[in-house]
């Protein structure tokens, strides 16, 4: 089990400074679930036991800049580069959870470093989360079986008296199914259609789909587990009822969408599952389940994306590429041009291909090429500019006249910045004469 990655080298270094003082330092969670799948991971979590906080703190800053975290009971950060790669380690004291109150945020949680390893894994979601893993001498620590059931691909709570307390749970469920192809155990389904889930705000609701909808390859089978546990008709009943109709063109639909994203950056990659979730839903239900989830901007290598506005677009297109496909024979090229010119053609014709649209798709992209607008629109001719150096005035009217000679220019009709002038000088004649 054990790895040479810097992460692990890392906590190496800290379970070695921690047994010098007596204690022991465990890797817990999704690090060694992530190892026993054969899948390297990007961060990784030490619970640190038989040592007092203040202790802890010291030993960590030995080892380099730490950054606590958390009020009553604190996470040590470690974060750091490698090769152009960031690495983020947390170590923490084992919990002690105390529900104090309603909701996934109604708990008091104490850092507790003499509990037993069973006692802190008990607190953790499902099984395949409550293994944990000594960084030196690579043993693995097992109390409720969790290796077993990653073996069986089974996802099973850990603890039925203490997993409905966290409503957020249930849709860890669902994303976590989908990410890595597992199937709920009966009793577990159980319990999280039990589970109240009106007191999760949207950007904790988003935050799980994210993972659902972005890690997953085969997000179909969040969708059929979100179905099974209730969370899309507790949350979403549009989408359930979308899914009882049309489920399996849907599951098809977002594996294929999920194969489509490859190569996108992460906004563009939000709005395609997003779009391809609300093509099947209708206009109004579509902005509904943006609305829902917190949809907004996310900022990128290129700065911030309008997501929101963008999954619009490719839902609200009122010809998909299947439309012109069908009416191949009489297209004109100038509807190519706008149709560039109201969404991203890449995006789209992704959108196209997840839906199965393969042939139309091969065609849309073909002319789209063959008229230089796959990469979008073509730039307009004529500018505000060109039209103050002709002598117009500044006013309102330098814009109308813009976006008429800029129509033209998508339809066909205008080829040139000579012609675009003239143009714009008979739409100005032509406004003149009507306030006369």
């Amino acid at each position: 089990m054990s790895s040479p990655t810097p992460l692990h080298r890392k906590a190496e270094q800290i379970a070695h400074a921690v047994a010098d003082k007596g204690g022991r330092a465990l890797l817990v969670g999704g690090y060694v679930r992530d190892q026993l799948l054969g899948i390297v991971p990007k961060d990784a979590d030490i619970e640190v036991y038989g040592l007092q906080a203040p202790i802890l703190r010291e030993v960590l800053m030995r080892l380099g800049r730490v950054d606590c975290v958390g009020e009553s009971f604190r996470v040590y950060k470690l974060v750091w580069h490698k090769s152009g790669e960031r690495f983020e380690l947390d170590v923490s004291l084992p919990r002690r959870d105390k529900k104090v109150g309603a909701g996934h945020k109604g708990f008091q949680v104490e850092g507790d470093p003499f509990a037993s390893v069973e006692d802190a894994a008990r607190r953790r979601d499902f099984t395949l989360n409550a293994i944990l893993q000594d960084p030196l001498s690579g043993e693995i620590l097992d109390p409720f079986g969790g290796r077993e059931d990653l073996e069986k691909r089974l996802l099973r709570a850990v603890d039925a008296a203490h997993f409905g307390e966290d409503s957020l749970r249930v849709l860890r469920a669902m994303q976590f199914a989908a990410r890595f192809g597992l199937e709920i155990e009966p009793a577990t389904v159980e319990i999280c259609r039990a589970t109240p889930l009106d007191d999760l705000p949207r950007e904790r609701i988003w935050g799980e789909w994210e993972k659902w909808l972005l890690k997953a390859p085969k997000p179909s089978l969040g969708l059929r587990v979100g179905g099974l546990i209730g969370v899309f008709a507790r949350l979403f009943p549009y989408l359930e009822t979308a899914i009882a109709r049309r489920g399996a063109e849907i599951e098809a639909a977002l594996d294929g969408a999920a194969r489509e994203k490859t190569g996108l950056a992460r906004g563009k990659q939000v709005a395609l599952m997003l779009a391809t979730l609300g093509s099947f839903l209708g206009w109004r239900d579509a902005q509904r389940l943006l609305d829902d989830l917190g949809i907004a901007k996310m900022r990128g290598e290129n700065g911030a994306l309008d997501v929101k506005k963008v999954t619009i677009q490719l839902i609200g297109v009122r010809k998909t590429p299947r439309d012109f496909w069908a009416r191949c024979e009489t297209i004109e090229d100038k509807e190519f041009r706008f149709f560039a010119a109201r969404v991203e053609p890449d995006l789209a014709l992704r959108l196209s291909r997840a839906r199965g649209d393969f042939e139309a798709a091969k065609w849309f992209e073909e002319n789209l090429r063959r008229l230089g607008v796959f990469d979008g629109p073509p730039p307009p001719l004529l500018l505000g500019r060109h039209l103050l150096e002709m002598g117009m005035k500044p006013g309102p009217h330098i814009g109308r006249i813009v976006e008429r000679v800029y129509f033209m220019q998508l339809s066909g009709e205008v080829h040139s910045l000579e012609e675009a002038k003239a143009q714009a000088q008979a739409i100005k004649a032509a406004f003149e004469e009507s306030e006369k």
